[in-house]
Order: structure tokens, then sequence, then C-alpha cells
């Protein structure tokens, strides 16, 4: 389901030549971008141009490194399935209260049909051209489209359907990242912890060497006084 949804957000932001890249970086970490444009049947410049339209959205991040052989920088590219959520989920919002202003709009204003040139227009549009086609001077007649309301019902049901999916997939991503962080916090605690037991460790270690330094020097001078009586 999460791979369909993904698919989707990158065919509407880029277009369908990138979506079978979300088969080759789903679950998998820096994928090198030859063995994406060998899969995808492209030349290297075509694959880093979908790369960097995806990039531009957030929805891939890369790394890069050096080829010693050959002296050029290879890139690795990692999907970043919850901005890719998130923009889904953005989009998803946006098209429902496009959908449901439409179908509010049906139900409390008048809509008037050219049947000649099959042109649909408002009430205000109508009144301007004292309700005749400038195009053809056929009289309008009052648009009555209850299929039209029932596509929109039907639209705003499915995308509502997916709307929750979708939610539900990015906070089991969000869940993940701020498991990783906080898992990330605390090893970076825990190595701060030991740095500072290392140190305390070493300080004392000096401390005690000091501390025999200062009784040899000590006994040293005390011998000398002894040896000179």
């Amino acid at each position: 389901m999460q791979t369909k949804f993904l698919k989707s957000i990158v065919e509407t932001l880029v277009n369908k030549q990138a979506v079978p890249i979300i088969d080759l970086l789903i679950d998998k970490k820096n994928v090198n971008e030859f063995l994406i444009a060998k899969k995808l049947n492209l030349t290297i410049n075509q694959a880093r141009n979908i790369l960097y339209k995806l990039s531009d959205y957030g929805l891939v991040s890369f790394i890069r490194k050096k080829d010693k052989r050959k002296g050029w920088y290879i890139y690795f590219w990692t999907l970043n399935t919850f901005q890719s959520l998130k923009l889904l989920e953005d989009n998803l919002r946006k098209e429902l209260d496009q959908l449901e202003l439409q179908k509010k709009n049906r139900l409390e204003k008048r809509y008037y049909l050219c049947n000649t040139c099959s042109i649909e227009i408002g009430e205000e549009t109508a009144l301007i051209n004292n309700y005749i086609c400038p195009e053809c001077e056929a009289v309008y007649e009052l648009s009555e489209n209850p299929e039209l309301l029932k596509d929109l019902e039907k639209k705003i049901v499915k995308i509502k359907k997916d709307l929750e999916t979708v939610e539900g997939e990015r906070k089991i991503e969000e869940d993940k990242l701020e498991k990783k962080k906080v898992t990330k916090i605390k090893n970076a605690e825990r190595k701060a912890k030991e740095i500072r037991k290392i140190n305390r460790e070493l300080k004392k270690k000096i401390a005690a060497k000091e501390k025999n330094s200062k009784k040899s020097k000590k006994a040293s001078k005390k011998a000398k006084k002894i040896k000179k009586r």
C-alpha cells in the first residue's frame, strides 16, 4: 500500500518515467546512481535529472563518494519516505478541499448549459449574456446534473479513505524517525559519558603520578640531607 502511495506522489510531482525509481529505493539506503540508470534503461544524465527533481521536493537525499580509480564523484541515493508521504497527504487535503468546494457550489448555485456547444456556465455569466449563448445564439437551459454530484461524492469518499491511510503510514514513519532520533541522542550521551569517564580516570592517573613524583623528590631531598650529616 505504501509503495502505491509513494509512486502516486512521484508521478504527480515529477512524471510517470520517475515512478519505477520507488521500487529501486524503497527500504534501501545509498543506492548507486549508475545502478539506478542501468535498471531504468536510462543514461546517467537522464537518471540524475529525475533524481535531482525528486531531491528538489525533498523526496530523496544523497551522499557522494569519490571514485579513487576514475577520480569523479558518484552519488548514492536514499528515499525520504516520511517527506514523500507528508507531501502526498498535503496534496490529498488540497484535492479534497477543491472537490468539497465544487460539491458545495453545485448544491448552492445554478448552472446553465448550451446544448449546441456543450458548454456549461455559472448563473452570473448566463445573466450577463441574457441567457443566450454568444457562440451559437441558442438559449441556455438550466443544467441539472445529478451524475456529476454522484461522481464528486465518490471522489470525495475515495480521497478521504486514501487520506486516512496515508496519514496512518506517515505517522508510522514519523514514529520510526523519532525512535532513531532518541537512539541517536542516547548513543551520543553514552559516548559523552564514556569520554568523561576516561578523562576522569586520566586526571586521576596524572594526579597520582604527580603525587608520586612529589613524594619521590621529597624522599630524595631527605636522603641528601641525611648523607650530608
